[in-house]
């Protein structure tokens, strides 16, 4: 199942590649029985669903929804996501997270990493202060722009 994970997360990254180079909105293509379509639409964090053997993204939650992310105090900071890539929590598998809620982080620290088309991408802090929410899950591709964490000074 880990080796169909890393297949489909492969599939949405070239797709994604594909987008970036011919400046796509939306992209849309059939392999096999699988449906894979990417909608860009910024901002917010992106949200994987499935439904009848098709996988989506899209800009995440409605904002009418039950699940729609709730929003930051004045006071949080947000670190976005400089680029489109899938997000990861450490710099490998077996290693332990950069952060976690409640860490205390300076500027400079490393937060995360972003993959995109191969490259990996440390994203580091800007602020100073206390990791108050991690907004994406291990392995979830994010688009640019799209809040990673939120800081409490």
């Amino acid at each position: 199942m880990n080796e169909e994970h890393d297949r489909e997360r492969q599939i949405l990254t070239d797709l994604l590649a594909l987008m970036h180079e011919h400046d796509l909105d939306r992209v849309k293509i059939k392999l096999g029985d699988a449906v894979y379509e990417i909608d860009r639409r910024l901002p917010g964090p992106p949200a994987f669903g499935s439904a009848a053997g098709t996988n989506s993204l899209d800009g995440g939650a409605r904002p009418d929804s039950p699940e729609a992310t709730p929003t930051p105090g004045a006071h949080v900071k947000r670190v976005a996501a400089p680029l489109t890539g899938v997000f990861y929590r450490s710099s490998s598998p077996d290693a332990e997270s950069f952060v976690n809620p409640g860490d205390r982080v300076e500027a400079g620290d490393v937060l995360c990493i972003l993959e995109a088309m191969k490259l990996f991408n440390e994203i580091q802090s800007d602020y100073a202060g206390t990791i108050a929410r991690i907004i994406p899950e291990n392995g979830e591709l994010v688009s640019q722009g799209a809040d990673l964490f939120w800081i409490e000074p």
